[in-house]
């Protein structure tokens, strides 16, 4: 399966997880979900960690349930769903981790930026299984618009 992600969100994402290094940075995809299981990102949405102030930040993220609220309301404003989350693994692969496995929702799309010495280097989506015994990893395409 595919993610389309439109090149504005992906800079954005990039810009965003490159200034949070080498802290985890995170946010929220907006988009559309399409009929066929795929996903269309058109926004980003940028969240702070809530795992910086107990010193967690730089191997594990929180997003917290009133910026899940307020992410909700924000995609609704602009006529788009929450179609996922984003993050950063900093100096280390864009590959879920064991934590990733167990905070995932099946219905989620998961975009992880490998951020090395303060640079992407790899940029991967994953989706959990419904069993959630593990990640399916989808094709990452980038549209102009």
């Amino acid at each position: 399966m595919t993610v389309q992600i439109t090149r504005t969100a992906l800079e954005a994402i990039r810009q965003h997880l490159t200034a949070a290094y080498p802290l985890e940075g995170c946010g929220f995809l907006l988009g559309e979900p399409g009929s066929d299981g795929e996903a269309l990102v058109r926004s980003a949405l940028v969240r702070d960690n809530k795992r910086v102030p107990d010193g967690a930040g730089r191997t594990r993220y929180l997003i917290s349930p009133d910026d899940f609220l307020a992410a909700e309301r924000n995609a609704a404003g602009l006529d788009l769903h929450i179609t996922g989350t984003y993050h950063s693994h900093p100096d280390v692969a864009a590959q879920p981790s064991t934590y990733d496995l167990e905070h995932a929702w099946p219905w989620y799309r998961y975009l992880i930026l490998s951020i090395i010495d303060g640079a992407v280097r790899e940029e991967r989506v994953w989706e959990l299984r419904s069993d959630r015994s593990g990640f399916i990893e989808h094709t990452l395409h980038v549209r102009e618009q």
